[in-house]
């Protein structure tokens, strides 16, 4: 009998990923992380394995066959709505790859990332049982992943995830928070929209304890779920609070257009989670803005 699960994260080495491994290391599971690069210093985490590898091409991850792996979550892939060819690779035919090779080991679990952008727009709050209409590639590429494995013919232990705008210590400074926080703390004028769109922001934490509530729950297999917070802010409202709580900072607003096809309202119902899962958001909006700002000031001085 194993003493020790193991686990495998595709994107370990990214801000989601950087938390999944940090939080089942915790646990006393044995972490893997599968990426094409080393982590940052600041997304390291100490005693977990890590691997390399290019999922949108098999031969660069077949030897993942070689591992005892009980658990995959997938939360790899390229961001990037220009780039529709990586975008395609990494999302899709990496997705298609993992498959070919976990689909003949005897796994527990496979969790796969979507997105909200799988919904494309469909009003708010939006429900995991009507099928969305993607317009960008991003989007596009995201339900292909899951109709994949929605399709699927044979028995296969997947859960899909679809996380909103989820936020927290370590997140990339091209996200919005960090990107306002950091602008702010910096005493910059910075660029944003005219503020008003409706966002829904759900603290990391919380975001992976919805993922290790479902990642053993047979109840969950073949089953979508939206992780979020599930009650909308306006962005302008997102600025100003974290504008006051830094004092310094000057938005500019109105100086970045909305992306076509983007949505002015953009929040799920998170019932289907709340019910299977018994899961909810325990980490508010105030709260989780405080601990950011906290990672960032305190990141910041470390810098100097």
């Amino acid at each position: 009998m194993k003493d020790k699960k193991n686990i495998l994260i595709i994107g370990g080495t990214g801000f989601l990923g950087f938390h999944l491994c940090n939080f089942f290391k915790k646990k006393k599971w044995n972490v893997f992380s599968l990426s094409q690069k080393p982590p940052v210093k600041y997304r390291k985490v100490k005693k977990i394995n890590y691997l390399f590898g290019d999922i949108s091409k098999i031969k660069k991850i077949n030897f993942l066959k070689k591992l005892n792996i009980d658990y995959i979550v997938n939360c790899g892939g390229y961001v990037d709505h220009n780039n529709k060819v990586k975008t395609y690779n990494t999302h899709v035919k990496g997705c298609k790859n993992l498959y070919k090779i976990f689909s003949k080991k005897n796994i527990n679990t496979f969790v796969q990332l979507g997105s909200a952008s799988e919904y494309g727009s469909m009003p708010s709050p939006q429900t995991e049982d009507k099928e969305g209409k993607p317009k960008d590639s991003y989007g596009l590429c995201k339900i292909k992943a899951t109709n994949f494995f929605k399709n699927l013919n044979i028995y296969f232990p997947y859960i899909i995830l679809r996380p909103y705008q989820v936020y927290g210590p370590k997140q990339d400074n091209n996200r919005i928070i960090p990107f306002i926080i950091n602008s702010c703390l910096e005493n910059k004028k910075f660029p944003c929209s005219d503020g008003n769109q409706f966002r829904d922001f759900l603290y990391v934490d919380d975001f992976v304890t919805a993922l290790y509530k479902a990642i053993d729950n047979k109840n969950c297999y073949g089953k979508i779920f939206n992780i979020g917070y599930g009650k909308p802010i306006k962005i302008k409202e997102v600025i100003k609070k974290i504008n006051k709580k830094i004092n310094s900072g000057y938005p500019d607003y109105g100086k970045i257009l909305m992306r076509k096809h983007e949505q002015k309202k953009l929040f799920p119902s998170i019932k289907k989670a709340s019910t299977i899962l018994k899961w909810f958001p325990k980490v508010n909006f105030e709260q989780g803005l405080n601990k950011t700002i906290k990672y960032y000031k305190n990141f910041k001085r470390k810098m100097i």
